[in-house]
């Protein structure tokens, strides 16, 4: 099948070719397109800083606004989200958690050291009920990352027929803990990064831990797992095919794990960045497309029916720490690029919706490219939250393919940054959306869209942008970055006629 849906000219471009007019043709007649799953917009929620205490949870007793324990603020910006899955508990914590120390009378719960993250001291008041219960809460798909670095396969059995099974010890158990009927958990990881924190192991010594551990994953009462193994990080091409070669089918899905960053040693800083840095950042994101491509390669010539998910279940930016923030917490900022990155990406993972079936942005709360920040009492939504509201009418539509053709910024000898990006879908009310990406810091860009078959009468739209790239939202300026009505565009003779401002996000309502 043809993924890439798009034209890219290999002529660099100077600033000034990048606000000539561009033609893009929406083959919104196009049939066979496969579905944009839903979750691909899903969220990761790790014990990490302040990600679960303090952004999450609060505890029934805090004096901050709490629905049974679960902040106010943040549950309802989540449900205006309407985020379709939430991986928890890790990340590098999800081989040292073991989940009986998370159930139970709370006052009785063990503390433990978190080792992977700065060395806090958790009191485990937040684990299976408090998390499975935030999951109905939302409306979204638990995805729980099991214990295979630490633990046993039969710990992770039973925590299975814990969370799923309506009768036997272990759901008389969970009963006992005050939760008579199990709860549907359809996604079920089997260790977490196993070839670093989750293990250190080799490939193929993970492919069998995985056909023993995933044996033991039993379905209760017409609960279907889906059973994804412990995938590659970035480059890592081998660790795919082995899992390929070796579980094949036995697995549901195959993890993928790749992060924006500049490198481990300097990562930079998320608020303070010039130009070439900004679209050096771009680059490095837009490098996920050539890395699927060479993972679902591989992942096509063992499973040409495609049976088997991607699932990106780690990505976004990872720069430094904030300047006085705990060290280990991961505390980071978050600025109109990072939206721009996260828009991009989402365009990427469009393009490859036939096999890429999960994406889980890192992460939810107070950590890395945060959809939320806490202190205190107060809360502010990150311009990564408005691109992920900006995009959901594309959740579970139907992608659409659009032919245009574009220049490109060269920012390293590999790397290049076009100086436009589109997707489209048609969502299940007829509805056709576009959402178009102008990275230019100076220069707007002029579009005209044309279609195959749709007569377009209306057109609205919602517009992300900033003064300035390196813009955020703080606790006492909460709104420097938001959505505001989109009013460059109009249906004319020739199509819809759209002029993109400079550092732009915008999504567009055609019908």
């Amino acid at each position: 099948m043809k993924r890439v849906l798009l034209t890219l000219s290999v002529a660099l471009c100077s600033v000034s070719a990048w606000a000539q007019p561009t033609l893009v043709r929406v083959h919104d007649a196009a049939t066979n397109q496969p579905t944009i799953s839903k979750e691909i917009y899903g969220h990761f929620s790790e014990h990490l800083g302040t990600c679960i205490y303090g952004g999450l949870w609060v505890g029934e007793a805090s004096s901050i606004p709490n629905v049974e324990g679960y902040r106010t603020d943040v549950l309802e910006a989540l449900k205006a989200l309407e985020i379709p899955v939430l991986r928890w508990p890790g990340g590098c914590f999800a081989d040292e958690y073991h989940w009986r120390d998370g159930i139970g009378p709370r006052s009785e719960r063990p503390v433990m050291v978190n080792s992977n993250w700065g060395g806090t001291v958790e009191d485990n008041s937040f684990g299976t009920h408090e998390f499975l219960n935030l999951c109905e809460k939302l409306g979204c798909e638990p995805y729980i990352s099991g214990n295979v670095g630490s633990g046993s396969v039969e710990e992770m059995a039973k925590w299975v027929e814990y969370m799923t099974a309506e009768n036997g010890p272990m759901a008389e158990l969970r009963k006992q803990n005050g939760r008579e009927k199990p709860w549907k958990v359809k996604y079920i990881g089997v260790g977490n990064e196993s070839w670093g924190c989750g293990g250190s192991m080799r490939p193929e010594y993970y492919a069998d831990l995985y056909r023993r551990y995933a044996t033991y994953c039993r379905e209760f009462n017409g609960n279907r797992l889906y059973k994804v193994a412990s995938g590659a990080s970035d480059y890592d091409y081998n660790w795919t095919e082995v899992m390929m070669k070796q579980i094949g089918r036995r697995m549901h899905g195959l993890s993928l794990h790749y992060y924006t960053i500049r490198n481990w040693s300097d990562k930079g800083s998320a608020t303070e960045f010039d130009a070439a840095e900004y679209y050096r950042t771009l680059g490095k994101a837009l490098e996920i497309e050539p890395v699927l491509q060479r993972h679902i390669a591989l992942m096509d010539s063992y499973d040409p029916e495609q049976r088997i998910g991607l699932l990106v279940d780690e990505w976004g930016t990872w720069f430094d720490e904030e300047p006085g923030t705990i060290r280990g917490h991961l505390y980071q900022q978050n600025t109109l690029r990072d939206a721009m990155v996260a828009a991009l990406t989402f365009h990427v993972f469009h393009r490859y919706a036939d096999r890429v079936r999960m994406a889980n942005i890192a992460q939810i709360a107070n950590v890395l490219q945060s959809v939320v920040l806490t202190r205190g009492e107060e809360m502010v939504l990150t311009p990564t939250y408005h691109a992920f509201y900006l995009y959901k009418p594309h959740m579970g539509a139907t992608r659409v393919p659009l032919d245009y053709t574009t220049t490109e910024r060269e920012v390293s000898k590999t790397r290049r940054v076009p100086a436009l990006s589109a997707t489209a879908s048609r969502a299940t009310d007829g509805s056709l959306n576009i959402s178009l990406v102008n990275p230019d810091l100076e220069q707007e860009q002029r579009l005209v869209l044309q279609f195959d078959a749709l007569q377009a009468r209306e057109v609205q739209g919602a517009l992300l942008t900033a003064d300035k790239i390196t813009d955020y939202n703080d606790f006492g300026r909460e709104n420097k970055v938001g959505l505001v009505p989109f009013k460059g565009a109009k249906v004319t003779a020739k199509g819809v006629e759209v002029t993109l401002p400079a550092k732009s996000i915008v999504t567009l309502s055609i019908r």
